[in-house]
């Protein structure tokens, strides 16, 4: 057999991937940034109340320019960086009822067996060494999920951008090399694209293709906040589902025991004053379920009045 010419690699491609590190100080230059973690449908419409509430009482969380987004919270990111959080926030209880929206963020239907080993295998996770992580993704490549571009479509509905906002920053995992990927406004991506890719949690959803990479849910990578990117900045807003959670949570989706509390310590070691916020509590059952999402915003946006005093001070 003839051997087949090889294609070099695709520089847009290999630039993709940055490694986690909070020495590289990736946020230095910027005097606020905004972390957004994952969390279904609920946390989506958490945050979007917390983060437009704070603004009605004078915190401009919309002023970072460095922006970071992973897995649900990229949805949440992309629309702060791009100035739609006033608009969203009236329309959240309306959205929620969208079926595009809903399946963007919980998916659909039933799940074939080879979705369920995927989902399982993210779930039982305990650890981010890189074979953990290439196991997952392997599983999500092979997994009979809906079509990428799916999700793409209702990402795209959604979010209605044309514009890549320079501040956001959103991310990935490549579902074969285990590499976390990071998307800009320099990668030559949309962001519908980018958002699909951060949220297709490995079994519900296909990874998505990113130039010649096949990515999956951000959070597939030991952390779900990626708060390395905003090592150096001068204060950064971190807004986690788990903010509140036991330090002795149980380890799983390749988030050891303690691994939040290692990285918020990482990123006040890098010289950033670090608020940590989320909700005081929340069920896991009902991160998915479009019927809590009226009780997701009340929430978030009495959480906000609580803090934003503290959170002004810093911001200012």
């Amino acid at each position: 057999m003839a051997e087949l010419p090889v294609v070099p690699p695709d520089p847009a491609s290999v630039a993709l991937a940055r490694p986690i590190s909070f020495d590289a100080r990736y946020g230095a230059g910027h005097d606020r940034a905004l972390v957004l973690g994952g969390g279904g449908l609920w946390f989506v419409a958490w945050q979007v109340a917390y983060l437009h509430e704070l603004g009605e009482c004078g915190v401009p969380v919309a002023s970072a320019t460095r922006v970071v987004g992973t897995s649900a919270g990229s949805l949440v990111a992309s629309i702060v960086s791009a100035g739609h959080l006033r608009r969203v926030a009236a329309e959240v209880d309306f959205l929620a009822k969208v079926p595009r929206l809903v399946g963007a963020l919980a998916g659909d239907g039933g799940l074939h067996e080879s979705q369920q080993r995927a989902l399982l295998a993210f779930g039982a996770a305990g650890d981010a060494e890189p074979g953990t992580i290439r196991a997952i993704g392997h599983a999500a490549l092979a997994a009979q999920a809906p079509p990428p571009e799916r999700s793409r479509r209702s990402m795209r509905a959604v979010l209605a951008m044309r514009r890549w906002p320079e501040a956001l920053h959103t991310t990935a995992v490549d579902a074969f090399t285990g590499e976390r990927l990071v998307v800009t406004h320099e990668s030559g991506l949309s962001v519908a694209r980018a958002a699909a890719a951060s949220s297709a949690v490995p079994g519900i959803f296909s990874p998505q293709p990113l130039h010649d990479r096949r990515a999956m849910d951000g959070g597939v990578s030991g952390t779900g906040l990626h708060a390395d990117l905003a090592a150096g900045a001068g204060v950064a807003l971190v807004v986690s589902l788990a903010a509140h959670a036991p330090a002795d949570a149980p380890a799983g989706m390749t988030q050891a025991v303690g691994s939040q509390e290692r990285e918020v310590a990482a990123l006040a070691a890098a010289g950033t004053t670090v608020l940590l916020r989320g909700p005081a509590h929340f069920d896991l059952e009902a991160l998915m379920d479009p019927a809590e999402v009226a009780a997701a915003r009340a929430d978030g946006a009495a959480q906000a009045v609580a803090d934003a005093d503290e959170i002004a001070a810093a911001w200012a």
